[in-house]
């Protein structure tokens, strides 16, 4: 069993150490202690608990009609324009998603710091590591 502590379980779930410790308070996500008396969250409920996160958060945007089921809605930081191709940064919650696309079609997303999107990834192959 793994067990993520209060800020860790913060960090993983892209919200306020505050906000998790309002969702335990309230009941919505279950907490116990460690050893060292510190608050922590079991890691398969803590799982569970983000997998419930994303299907509320995929419910609020709508599913839409699109293939791709890793979505990441959050801020453009930056944009790089040069005459053919655009690099644009989206920080999605602790994710940074950097992706390369034709200036027209930034232009045409009219693509700018502060600006609210989506960065939808489709990939053939994802490599997955342990770190704990």
């Amino acid at each position: 069993m793994v067990d993520y502590r209060i800020r860790e379980a913060a960090d993983l779930l892209g919200v306020s150490t505050d906000t998790v410790r309002r969702w335990s308070e309230a009941g919505r996500l279950s907490t116990t202690h460690d050893e060292s008396g510190r608050q922590v969250v079991d890691g398969q409920e803590l799982a569970a608990f983000a997998q419930g996160l994303a299907r509320h958060e995929q419910a609020d945007r709508g599913s839409g009609d699109h293939s791709v089921r890793n979505r990441f809605t959050g801020l453009v930081t930056r944009v790089v324009r040069d005459t053919v191709m655009a690099q644009v940064e989206i920080q999605a919650g602790p994710h940074r998603i950097v992706s390369l696309i034709s200036r027209e079609a930034a232009d045409e997303l009219g693509l700018e710091p502060g600006v609210l999107a989506v960065a939808a990834v489709k990939s053939t192959s994802v490599a997955v590591e342990r770190l704990r």
